[in-house]
């Protein structure tokens, strides 16, 4: 491999803003702090929200189908029509 080409592929610890939760993986993403987790010291990359906080991840996410009416009645105007032949 060539020298100075690549990018600087190691882990990495992803801190969830909205709830705290925190997990390792790998990663080419650019830090500038470190932070300590299970007695290893990690770069820290800070995220707004992961699969933990995540609405649709969590099961609370709303269905556009419940919101308003809106999409009903666009399906009662527009989607019983029949092609023309």
């Amino acid at each position: 491999m060539k020298e100075g080409i690549h990018p600087n592929y190691r882990e990495v610890l992803f801190v969830d803003l909205s709830n705290g939760f925190k997990f390792v993986t790998r990663s080419c993403v650019n830090t500038k702090e470190m932070e300590t987790f299970e007695g290893k010291e990690y770069p820290l990359f800070k995220l707004d929200t992961s699969s933990e906080s995540h609405p649709f991840y969590t099961g609370t996410q709303k269905s556009v189908d419940n919101m308003g009416g809106r999409v009903e009645r666009f399906r009662n105007r527009f989607g019983k029509t029949t092609a023309a032949k």
